[in-house]
């Protein structure tokens, strides 16, 4: 990156690095099948308590029927999409997102030693 570039730049230049294009395809593939799949789960859901009276109203457990049962669902997985999401970013789109932040600010920070590599800088340098 250019250091005497202006800010504009320096973000279009960002906007156009291989980076930043991973990190959107990344994104991109977590959030477009999340999205259709909880969309159809929800249409699904919409769906059945319209024409399907009869089984929606089935009793499960005391007044507990299968259409509060699935309208609970819906909480629960709107919860795991995003439990899932956090993992997601953490694992995967942070790291990217954070180096380019550090490029553009024009800062550097030394990578994490990984948790497997036991060895001190004196017992590397032997």
């Amino acid at each position: 990156m250019t250091t005497d570039a202006t800010p504009a730049e320096k973000y279009l230049e960002v906007q156009r690095s291989a980076e930043f294009s991973a990190l959107r395809r990344k994104l991109r593939r977590f959030v477009f099948p999340m999205t259709i799949a909880f969309f159809v789960w929800y249409a699904l859901y919409v769906l059945l308590s319209a024409y399907a009276r009869g089984f929606m109203s089935l009793k499960l457990v005391g007044n507990i029927n299968v259409a509060l049962l699935f309208g609970l669902l819906q909480f629960v997985s709107t919860f795991l999409i995003a439990w899932f999401y956090a993992r997601y970013a953490a694992r995967e789109l942070d790291p990217i997102a954070d180096k380019i932040g550090n490029e553009l600010a024009g800062t550097t920070v030394p990578s994490a030693r990984k948790p497997e590599d036991t060895t001190t800088d004196s017992e590397a340098a032997k």
